[in-house]
């Protein structure tokens, strides 16, 4: 009887959604909401702010070489097992940014919560994806809204409330509650897939592809604020574009290579991860310049500054409501497309003069932009994979997301480039670059606009069941509790 109540019976597609959900919000979170405690962060060290800048680098550095590598262990090892392994050392690494005593500590722990979110993201979308079939995916567009829009949004204003009324501390030791209950559930409610990835490990691949993109990422976080020709920014550019061509090079070449890139063939799955990295530039531009553009034109905090993008998020949820109605009757390609011309029009509309200056206005063009470019991002997401096999399901996920990472890099870089990069207070005065900076974002989501036209004109019809996938009668949306275990 006590090992009833200690061991209760989940059924694991509810596992999968909430461990998935509470997971991805931590990683999510934690891409943005770390920048309005930077100063205060530097302030209680006694460091410069270009030394606690580190912190956010460590991050993304460390999240672009773990990315290549999540897909090949979750066949390997097993998904369930790779995912709480990560999940568990991303809450230990919160806990340590907590109580770290110096800033070596906080970026070497900042560095691990990277790798480990590198892995977390697209092996638990592998999850998430093998427990539905295409035709029952249009239903999770409430549960993929929330990490991948939602929780970068909320960042910036959560992370400014945090540092203001309590301490920068908290906005890692929040991760420590929610982290251990979702392992304890994905313990005893998630299923485990082992794959089996075909042939032996792709060393030369990994050695390739990993320090590529460690090197691309940190020269783009530096890049714009410390001058593309320091020699440490314009090495790393430089060795880390040679190790790309040769990582894609030998990708095509391989025969059981560390990324497939074959899969970009594909014309729903290659012009879906396209998209990916086109709206996140987008995106995360605008939300990287936009604060400073309001900032600049009316003078506000940076936590206004932070709260004038949170009508994003309520567009963003109205956007989960929508993908699921509307995904079925117009398709991918004709909903896809018209969200992202109306989302570049909203963007453009942003950097027109005196448009800043008036506070309603900012929130109901931010409400716009997450429902437009929220519909169009989930409708991708969803719209992508519904031609990606369970066998190469951890593959395209990983790459889905390092293509995504790199967007949004670029997307940041190409606007601290134009603002001027490190010079942001001596140009606050002066909100023009800013305004061209959200030009740049308009043009890329519009460049989306234009891929979105090879997405494919039906939506996604039921496929028959296989035996893994058919519910079992009597349990509705619940899978079978026995291990999925293949290879």
């Amino acid at each position: 009887m006590s090992g009833l109540l200690i061991r209760p019976r989940i059924r694991p597609r509810v596992a999968v959604v909430l461990v998935y959900t509470a997971a991805m919000c931590m990683n999510g979170l934690d891409s943005t909401i770390v920048n309005p405690a930077l100063y205060t962060i530097a302030g209680d060290f006694g460091r410069p702010l270009s030394a606690a800048n580190t912190v956010e680098t460590a991050f993304l550095v460390a999240l672009a070489v773990g990315l290549p590598v999540a897909g090949w262990l979750g066949d390997r090892f097993g998904t369930k097992r790779v995912f709480l392994g990560a999940l568990t050392a991303f809450t230990v690494a919160s806990a340590v940014c907590g109580l770290a005593p110096d800033l070596d500590t906080l970026v070497v722990a900042r560095a691990v919560q990277g790798l480990a979110g590198g892995l977390l993201t697209p092996v638990g979308m592998t999850l998430l994806f093998r427990a539905f079939p295409p035709h029952e995916r249009m239903k999770l567009a409430k549960v993929l809204i929330v990490p991948t829009a939602l929780m970068p949004a909320l960042g910036p204003p959560l992370g400014g409330l945090l540092t203001e009324h309590l301490s920068w501390h908290w906005l890692f030791f929040v991760n420590v509650p929610i982290g251990t209950a979702a392992v304890l559930l994905g313990v005893f409610g998630l299923r485990e897939h082992v794959e089996g990835p075909e042939g032996t490990f792709d060393t030369v691949g990994f050695w390739l592809a990993t320090p590529a993109l460690g090197l691309l990422t940190y020269a783009l976080g530096f890049g714009p604020s410390q001058g593309w020709t320091r020699p440490a920014v314009a090495v790393s550019a430089a060795l880390g574009s040679v190790l790309l061509v040769a990582a894609v090079l030998h990708q095509l070449r391989a025969r059981t290579p560390l990324l497939k890139l074959r899969l970009l063939g594909d014309r729903a799955y290659g012009s879906a991860s396209a998209l990916a990295g086109v709206t996140a530039a987008g995106l995360m531009g605008v939300l990287f310049v936009f604060p400073l553009l309001y900032q600049a034109s009316l003078g506000a905090s940076a936590l206004d500054a932070g709260l004038s993008v949170f009508p994003e998020a309520v567009g963003l949820m109205l956007a989960s409501q929508v993908v699921d109605r509307l995904l079925p009757r117009l398709g991918p390609r004709l909903l896809t497309v018209p969200a992202l011309l109306v989302a570049a029009a909203v963007f453009a509309t942003l950097a027109i003069p005196g448009v800043a200056e008036n506070a309603w206005s900012v929130r109901g063009l931010m409400f716009l932009i997450g429902l437009v470019l929220g519909t169009a991002v989930l409708t991708v997401q969803i719209s992508g994979f519904e031609s990606i096999g369970p066998a190469d399901m951890g593959q395209a996920m990983g790459l889905f997301q390092i293509v995504r990472t790199l967007g949004g890099a670029l997307g940041i870089a190409a606007c601290a480039a134009v603002i001027g990069g490190g010079h942001v207070t001596e140009a606050a005065a002066d909100p023009g670059p800013y305004r061209t900076a959200v030009w740049v974002t308009a043009g890329l989501v519009a460049l989306g606009a234009v891929l979105a036209l090879r997405l494919p004109r039906e939506a996604p019809q039921p496929p028959p069941f296989d035996d893994e996938e058919a519910p079992q009668p009597g349990e509705g949306l619940a899978a079978d509790e026995a291990p999925a275990v293949k290879g």
